[in-house]
């Protein structure tokens, strides 16, 4: 920052048009016409550092009466100590920057001088012109005593306006001009925090702060400032250091609350600029990017082509006016906006859906759908018939409203896969959607779009996946699903399975009425318990009980081992499993209603097959087991005695079938020995029910499972005690009741069975009773055991051995009558699977054994009973216990 110069007499003028240039700040120009062009070549380029030269703010006459209105309006004398302009024609003064000759320049009185801080020549073509570029600083303020207007460009006699250093101390010691120092020290260190804040530009401006006197800081920082030129021409006349100290302040002041309004804006704004905004932005600048690139292939607008998709789409016209109204919305709306991606996805999904698209049946042939149905499933005669039924009615009306088909059964007995033949024989489309653990209604109805994530339900989410609007849709494990808060599925359903309703069905994220009277509803449950009767009501329930042991041997034979073949990559000419050892993997590894158990094991057997026959392919040398190619062809070039040797192979014959022929000569046949070494030991015995019923107080009964019908040995002791009883095994609520109901009955005929002497009244006295159900870790319940904890507890007090090849189930009261329990089909095919040979049934319950396979039947003595003696007198050899006891004392 120059220091106080010393000023020569007389000062070449450079005007400035309605611009100021004040001490201590700098401007750059560009002189071009030829009166700025020579005073700056022969006062500045010519001296270099010594050059000086006069700046001299000028205005045009028409706008120098609104300037004397400003200057005059509340101003003192010593606001802006301002005399007279001098008016100059142009008739004896030279143009200012090329102006109009004719008009009138006003030359202010004041000016500043200044020295080049930087010069650069320069010429233009092709007029070869020179120009000079100047960077020029202010050094102090200057009065015109006489301005000499002729020569090639203006001087002018000058008069120093800077004080002294002496009377500048004297100022320095004035209250007013301390009061005014610090006020606008005060204003400009936050001006110039904020400047730090925002430009990091602050520290600079801080330095001068501290160093420079404040009657130069103040031309400084109002010369940084936009203000108009009136005021910088007050600015340029404030001589005296208070008046210029005020006036700074007051203009500092004034840039200061405009930075902090312009903040305050851009708060605003910036806050307004969501997330989505500038994600818009983002997308913009890509689209532009990818313009330039090329590669923005599609030209079509993504809107006009989700149209042209909604009128393919088949919309009914009330839905199809909805969908308008959305579209209107959507295109009405910014892309950066909230909801436009829920609008855009809704309508993508209205699009997507099969409102008139369907499958083209084919005509039913009931010959051919018969046959698909015995290759893909082997017995269930009667379900068969009823799917026949069903497609028989569908051909004669295909139109028909058929009833909804559920199937009931044990896992693996093949519900899943009786659906989809059924599409495959209606020539449909197949599609499953699995409601195991599904609590929430909106699963079935979708969610509302109010929602942050909503989405459709499962069955309108099915339909769009599928693409049409009749397929075979099976509804999997719909005796799982729950209840909470969130609704109940379960009636939900009754709406979609009801034929008078579903025609209109209304999902909430869909919000218009969808036809599913097209749809053939199929579901699958493991138990019916579980279904809420209503929605039972609108099924028809189709029982899978499950198969027997000679079913599975067929399906195994006939389906499994194939598949299982085919899924590790060998074929029969590796690996052959005969019909004795499928049976020992039935009776051995597997005791299930379905397959899914013998088809793992199965499936082990192949894997450990395929290890050997991976080893021994690559250790197979060829000299060695390479068969001897035999034909015709052969042996006549053979014998004449030819030298190469070479067979035709047929064009029929695959890769496949040429290297089997240079495989292994015998395949592996697994023996009982293969059996134990790849399975382990058997898992289950024939002598188990001998086994565990040996000693008395143990029985043996048939409950059923979701599993289908198992096998359930109870087991009674007496111990010291105090006459109380004691139930183990993870016991529901009912069994124990016919626990209770069962030792009340025996106590109640202690002395018609003899099971004690003349003179005891009390099997229970000084004695607890024990009954425990095996398998303590699976939940039990239900009233058909109640005849087996009868025959357990009899047996326990008579010390009579119940007949290990005797089982039984059913209800009783405590009047001694059996009641008909249900599963009797499952449970009779556990008991023929466990080797049980007779089976004690309720009376009312002969009925039921229509179902089962007369293959069973014949192999198994149904005994019936009415009241609990019956049951009794075939549960034990040689009938009753006390019958015995009484031969014995005659």
């Amino acid at each position: 920052m120059a220091e106080s110069v010393e000023l020569p007499g007389r000062l070449a003028i450079l005007p400035f048009r309605n611009k100021v240039l004040l001490p201590g700040a700098f401007i750059r120009i560009r002189c071009t016409s030829q009166s700025s062009v020579k005073l700056v070549e022969q006062e500045l380029w010519q001296r270099e550092e010594k050059g000086l030269i006069g700046i001299l703010p000028v205005q045009d006459a028409a706008e120098t009466t609104s300037m004397d209105s400003m200057l005059s309006q509340g101003v003192g004398s010593e606001s802006c100590e301002r005399s007279s302009n001098a008016q100059v024609s142009t008739s004896d003064a030279h143009k200012v920057d090329g102006k109009n000759p004719s008009e009138v320049i006003h030359w202010h009185n004041r000016g500043v001088a200044a020295r080049a801080l930087h010069l650069s020549r320069g010429v233009e073509k092709p007029s070869g012109r020179v120009t000079y570029i100047v960077v020029l600083e202010g050094l102090c303020r200057f009065n015109i005593e006489e301005l000499n207007t002729r020569g090639p460009y203006c001087t002018a006699k000058i008069s120093p306006l800077e004080m002294t250093k002496s009377e500048m101390e004297q100022v320095e010691q004035d209250p007013d001009f301390v009061t005014l120092s610090r006020q606008f020290k005060a204003i400009a260190m936050e001006l110039i925090y904020i400047l730090e804040q925002k430009q990091k530009t602050g520290g600079r401006i801080k330095v001068l702060l501290e160093t420079l006197p404040f009657h130069k800081l103040a031309d400084i920082f109002v010369a940084s400032f936009e203000i108009s030129f009136e005021e910088q021409l007050c600015m340029l006349d404030s001589v005296d250091p208070k008046v210029r100290l005020s006036k700074a302040t007051e203009l500092v002041d004034r840039h200061l609350q405009s930075i902090r309004v312009a903040e305050k804006i851009t708060q605003k704004v910036e806050g307004q600029l969501s997330k989505s905004q500038k994600e818009y932005l983002l997308r913009q600048q890509m689209r532009a990017i990818k313009e330039e690139l090329g590669d923005n292939d599609d030209d079509e607008d993504d809107l006009a082509s989700l149209e042209r998709k909604m009128q393919n789409a088949g919309m009914p016209s009330n839905i199809w006016k909805h969908a308008q109204r959305e579209l209107r919305r959507l295109k009405k709306m910014q892309p950066q906006q909230p909801g436009y991606n829920s609008s855009r996805v809704y309508l993508d999904l209205l699009a997507d859906l099969p409102w008139q698209k369907a499958s083209e049946e084919q005509e039913m042939d009931l010959k051919a759908a018969k046959d698909h149905l015995d290759c893909d499933h082997y017995g269930l005669v009667k379900i068969k018939q009823r799917i026949f039924e069903y497609l028989a009615v569908r051909k004669l009306k295909p139109d028909a409203r058929g009833p909804v088909l559920c199937f009931v059964g044990p896992p693996g007995v093949g519900k899943t896969s009786l659906a989809s033949s059924i599409a495959a024989a209606l020539g449909r489309k197949f599609i499953r959607i699995s409601l195991g653990g599904v609590k929430d209604e909106a699963d079935i109805r979708g969610h509302r779009r109010t929602y942050i994530g909503s989405m459709p339900g499962r069955l309108i989410d099915g339909l769009k996946r599928v693409g049409v609007c009749n397929p075979v849709m099976l509804l999997d494990e719909i005796d799982k699903t729950g209840s909470d808060v969130r609704g109940d599925p379960a009636s939900a359903l009754l709406e979609v399975l009801d034929p008078e309703q579903n025609k209109s069905f209304n999902d909430h994220y869909l919000n218009v009425p969808f036809d599913l009277s097209k749809v053939i509803f199929v579901a699958t449950a493991n138990r019916m318990q579980p279904i809420p009767p209503p929605l039972l009501d609108r099924m028809e329930v189709i029982e899978l009980p499950g198969y027997t042991a000679e079913e599975k041997l067929r399906i195994a034979m006939q389906h499994l081992i194939p598949r299982v073949l085919d899924q590790h990559g060998l074929s029969s000419a590796f690996l052959q499993i005969p019909e004795d050892m499928v049976k020992l993997v039935i009776q051995r590894y597997t005791r299930e209603a379905g397959v899914r158990n013998l088809e793992r094991n199965l499936a082990a057997l192949a894997r450990a097959a395929a290890v050997r026959v991976a080893e021994r392919e690559q250790a197979v040398s060829v000299s060695k087991d390479v068969h001897k190619i035999t034909s015709p062809l052969l042996d006549n070039r053979l014998a004449e005695g030819a030298e190469m040797e070479m067979e035709v192979i047929p064009i029929g014959v695959n890769n496949h079938e040429i290297s089997n022929a240079f495989r292994i000569a015998s395949p592996l046949v697994v023996d009982e020995a293969m059996l134990e070494k790849i399975l382990g030991p058997p898992r289950f015995d024939d002598r188990e029910a001998a086994d565990r019923v040996a000693t008395p107080g143990v029985s043996v009964g048939l409950v059923w499972t979701a599993f289908g019908g198992e096998v359930q040995f109870v087991e009674a002791t007496s111990v010291v005690g105090n006459g109380e009883l004691h139930l183990t095994g993870q016991l529901g609520d009912v069994i124990k009741e016919s626990a209770q109901i069962a030792l009340t009955w025996v106590r109640a005929r202690v002395a018609d069975l003899k099971l004690a002497a003349a003179e005891e009244t009390d099997l229970l006295q000084g004695k607890d009773i024990h009954i425990h159900f095996p398998a303590g870790a699976v939940p039990k319940d239900g009233p058909s055991a109640g005849v087996t904890l009868v025959t357990a507890l009899v047996s326990l007090f008579s010390q009579k051995n119940v007949r290990a090849d005797t089982a039984m189930t059913g209800e009783m009261t405590l009047r001694g009558l059996v009641l008909p329990v249900g599963g009797v089909k499952d449970k009779v095919l556990a008991a023929h699977r466990y080797g049980i040979k007779r089976v004690i049934l309720p009376e009312r319950n002969l009925k039921d054994l229509v179902e089962v396979p007369a293959a069973v039947l014949s192999s198994l003595e149904i005994l019936v009973a009415k009241r609990m003696e019956d049951v009794l007198e075939h549960a034990f050899d040689g009938g009753y216990p006390w019958r015995q006891h009484q031969h014995s004392k005659l």
